[in-house]
């Protein structure tokens, strides 16, 4: 039995999504939601508004989440690495040069009555990127 107080807390609680997670050295770590639903929570509730969102262009695939510290910028080196792991869980895996939709979390919505994992982005850079995990990760 829950008090009052004990039980909005529990409904307060975003749930965790289940993400595979790759350390990309200083810091920088990027998550890669497994499912539509895992995508929603990622993308939505878990990642900050200056963390940086990666989705292969035009095809189904994981939503990709870089996060690193406070207040630093990610390099183009960085962004690209996430990118690639965007494309490596997505459908365009197997093929060669793909463009990777990359933007800043604070610019991913969804719309209303969309199903989970459709989200609307602004603000869209296109990286071109071959699929890739990080070495020693595949």
């Amino acid at each position: 039995m829950f008090h009052k107080g004990e039980l909005a807390m529990k409904e307060r609680t975003a749930p965790e999504p289940r993400c595979w997670r790759y350390d990309l050295g200083d810091g920088w770590i990027a998550l890669a939601g497994k499912t539509d639903e895992d995508n929603d929570i990622l993308s939505l509730q878990t990642a900050r508004p200056a963390d940086f969102w990666f989705h292969v262009h035009g095809m189904p695939g994981s939503h990709v989440v870089l996060q690193g510290p406070e207040g630093c910028e990610p390099s183009k080196e960085l962004l690209m690495r996430a990118a690639a792991i965007a494309a490596w869980h997505s459908k365009a895996r197997s093929g060669g040069i793909c463009p990777v939709s990359c933007t800043q979390v604070r610019h991913v919505s969804k719309p209303r009555g969309v199903p989970a994992g459709t989200v609307s982005i602004d603000h869209e850079r296109k990286l071109k990127v071959r699929p890739a995990l990080p070495e020693g990760m595949e």
